[in-house]
């Protein structure tokens, strides 16, 4: 395929260091039941390697054309193979894709880290509960961060709730090319229980709220949300502290406030 400039208003930083590459595919473990996503697949250095597995499908979401030749002709080369072209946080997956993914493994563009893991939790109830991401090292530390930390934050908290972060290794800069300025990590998430937690958008409205100013206390940030006037009572009622902050209470904490809350107001 032949060479591409990488553009910094996609984010684009292309794995070219060959053992990492092996490690990830070990690490994901694809096999000939997995129907596997892959987000920005770039010039298919990625793709290439799974294919090589014996994986049933193999849906890539790309959003810069000029990755349309390379992928076309292995597409037509492999008819396991299903290119998306678009934004993938406009995709309208459930909808485009079929058969649908139970594994993501992807080196995804870093500046859109959160807002699509957010988006593809939404469809762990549709069977996508494994997730393997290179990420910003900050990223990756924001996503494993454990309760009474400064990393933690409203998505690491979901996904230590829905289940595990492992954070697999780092991975320095003369991996990619170009070299982006940061560290990276190879992350793995698997999603084990509460498969429809985000589908109901309190949930989140609830942590981005909570979190919304990292140094007032949650009677503060909470003050007046979905028109609940007696925080500091309704805290007190389910066992939270009302002087703590976001980032001190544990996963089940959470949950329990999330439970007590959508009882109160009647949903």
């Amino acid at each position: 395929m032949e060479e591409i400039r990488a553009l910094h208003r996609f984010g684009q930083h292309f794995l070219v260091d060959r053992n990492v590459l092996a490690e990830i595919i070990e690490r994901s473990a694809v096999g000939q039941e997995d129907v596997v996503l892959e987000i920005g697949p770039g010039q298919g250095v990625l793709t290439r390697a799974l294919l090589k597995r014996e994986i049933s499908c193999l849906h890539t979401v790309e959003l810069d054309d000029r990755m349309k030749p390379g992928l076309e002709t292995l597409a037509a080369q492999d008819s396991r193979l299903r290119l998306h072209w678009g934004d993938a946080l406009r995709l309208d997956y459930p909808a485009d894709l079929s058969p649908f993914p139970n594994k993501v493994v992807a080196n995804i563009p870093y500046n859109i880290t959160t807002p699509l893991i957010w988006k593809l939790l939404l469809f762990a109830r549709l069977g996508l509960t494994y997730h393997l991401y290179m990420v910003q090292k900050e990223a990756a530390d924001r996503l494993s961060a454990p309760a009474d930390t400064r990393e933690r934050y409203p998505l690491g908290v979901t996904l230590g709730v829905m289940g595990a972060v492992t954070r697999i290794r780092k991975v320095p800069a003369s991996c990619f090319r170009p070299a982006p300025r940061v560290e990276s990590a190879l992350v793995e998430i698997v999603i084990q229980r509460h498969h429809d937690l985000t589908c109901d958008p309190l949930w989140s409205e609830l942590l981005h709220r909570a979190f919304a100013h990292r140094r007032k206390t949650l009677l503060n940030n909470m003050k007046g949300f979905h028109g609940l006037e007696d925080w500091a009572g309704f805290l007190a009622e389910t066992g939270v502290n009302p002087r703590a902050r976001a980032e001190d209470l544990e996963g089940d904490v959470w949950l329990e406030l999330y439970s007590s809350l959508r009882k109160r107001i009647g949903l």
